[in-house]
C-alpha cells in the first residue's frame, strides 16, 4: 500500500505512452495509404498532446512520489510565462499538423507537450500530490478516449471518458477539500506570494518528548480518543496493531474514533483502505469536516505519522506551501501523542508547528512498533 501511488503514477505514464505511439502508427499507416482526412489529422493531434503530457507528468510525479525527486517544488522566474509560450507553440503546430499533414509539425508537437508535462509538475508541491495523482488519472482517461476514436474502438471511447470525466470530478473535490483553486495546483502554484518568507519555529521553544507507556497511562485514562492515521502508519503497517489498540480501548469504555484527512497518505482514500483491511468499523471512522469540532472536548490525540495534515501552519503562515489548506484540529485538544520517527519535515518539506505547543509530547519510533507497545503496556 506505501507504493501504491507511484504504482498509479506509472500505470498512467503507459496510458499516455500509448496514446501517442498509437497515434504516430497510426498517422504512418494512413499516409502510407494516402487515406489522411482532417478529422483523424485532429484526432491524432488531441491524442498525441494529451498523451505526452500524461506520460512525462506522471514519470516526474512517481519520482517525486518515490523519492528520486525531491517533493520541494521546483520554480522558477517566468515558468507560466514559458509554458504559456509552449502551449501556444503547441497549438501552432497542432494547427499547421491538421491543415497540411506534416511530420514535421506532428513531431514538434508532441515533443513540446513532452516537455510541458515536464513542467507542470515539478513545480507542484509535495502537499498537493495527492491532486496531482488525482488529475494524472483524469488526464489519462482523456488520453485513451482519444487513442478510441483514432483506432475506432467505441469502448475504448466510453471507458476513457468516464475516468477522465471521474478523475476530473475526483481532482475538483479534492481542491475543495483544501482550499485550493484546481488552476492553483494544475500550474503550479500560480499566483503564490513567491517573496515571502517562511515562519520560523519561535526561539527558546522544544519538543516534549513521551514514552509508550506514559501515551498508554493517558489513554487509558482518557474518555475520548482520537487517532488520526496518516502516511507513518502506512509505511510501518501499523494498521493490525492499531486495530488491537482501538479493541482494547473500546473494550475499556474508551470513546475512541479515527479522524481522516481527505489528503492523508499519497492518494485518495490511502487511510481509509488500510483501516478497513484491518477490520477497524466504519461506524467510528469520520471525514475532517465531521470530526473537527470534536477536538476541543477531546482528552487523548494519538497522530500516526499524519505530518503536513495536522500542521497549524497552515492556519497562520501565509508564506507557507500549505497555507489555507483545511487541516485536522488535533492542536485543540487536551493532550496529544505524536508517533514519528524523527523530527524531519513531513512530504511538503514544512517545520510542523504541532510539536512545539505545549500540549503536544512526541513518541518516538516506528509507528508500529510504537502501537505494539501501547498495546503491550494496556494489556
Amino acid at each position: 500500500m506505501t507504493a501504491m501511488p507511484q504504482l498509479v503514477a506509472a500505470l498512467h505514464s503507459f496510458v499516455g505512452l500509448a496514446a501517442v505511439l498509437v497515434a504516430f502508427g497510426t498517422f504512418r499507416n494512413h499516409a502510407a495509404i494516402g487515406h489522411l482526412d482532417s478529422l483523424l489529422m485532429a484526432e491524432l493531434a488531441i491524442g498525441s498532446f494529451i498523451g505526452a503530457i500524461t506520460f512525462t507528468g506522471s514519470v516526474i510525479a512517481f519520482g517525486k512520489l518515490q523519492g528520486v525527486i525531491g517533493s520541494a517544488p521546483l520554480q522558477f522566474a517566468g515558468q507560466h510565462w514559458l509554458n504559456l509560450v509552449l502551449a501556444l507553440a503547441m497549438l501552432a503546430l497542432g494547427v499547421h499538423f491538421f491543415l497540411t499533414g506534416g511530420l514535421l509539425s506532428f513531431g514538434l508537437m508532441t515533443l513540446l507537450a513532452f516537455l510541458l508535462g515536464v513542467l507542470l509538475i515539478v513545480p507542484i508541491g509535495g502537499a498537493d500530490m495527492p491532486v496531482v495523482v488525482s488529475m494524472l488519472n483524469s488526464y489519462s482517461g482523456w488520453a485513451a478516449s482519444a487513442t478510441g476514436f483514432t483506432l475506432g474502438n467505441e469502448l475504448l471511447i466510453i471507458t476513457g471518458a468516464l475516468v477522465g470525466a471521474s478523475g476530473a470530478i475526483l481532482s475538483y473535490i479534492m481542491c475543495r477539500a483544501m482550499n485550493r483553486s484546481i488552476i492553483n495546483v494544475i500550474f503550479g502554484g500560480f499566483g503564490s506570494d513567491e517573496s515571502a518568507e517562511a515562519q520560523q519555529v519561535p526561539e527558546g521553544m522544544t519538543v516534549k518528548s513521551a514514552a509508550p507507556e506514559d501515551a498508554a497511562f493517558m489513554l487509558e485514562n482518557a474518555g475520548r480518543v482520537i487517532v488520526v492515521p496518516g502516511y507513518g502508519m502506512a509505511v510501518a503497517q501499523a494498521q493490525h496493531a492499531v486495530a488491537e489498540l482501538y479493541s482494547l480501548l473500546d473494550a475499556a469504555g474508551v470513546e475512541m474514533k479515527f479522524a481522516i484527512h481527505p489528503v492523508a497518505g499519497r492518494m485518495p482514500g490511502h487511510m481509509n483502505v488500510l483501516l478497513a483491511e484491518a477490520d477497524i468499523p466504519y461506524d467510528v471512522v469520520f471525514e475532517m469536516e465531521g470530526i473537527n469540532p470534536e477536538f476541543p472536548t477531546t482528552d487523548v490525540v494519538l497522530v500516526i505519522g499524519a505530518n503536513d495534515v495536522t500542521n497549524p501552519a497552515a492556519r497562520t503562515d501565509k508564506a507557507s506551501p500549505i497555507y489555507g489548506m483545511p487541516i485536522l484540529d488535533v492542536d485543540r485538544a487536551h493532550q496529544v501523542f505524536f508517533v514519528k520517527r524523527s523530527l524531519k519535515p513531513g512530504y511538503a518539506g514544512v517545520d510542523n508547528l504541532l510539536f512545539y505547543q505545549d500540549n503536544c509530547s512526541l513518541v518516538f519510533g516506528d509507528a508500529k512498533k510504537v502501537c505494539e507497545q501501547l498495546v503491550q503496556a494496556l494489556s
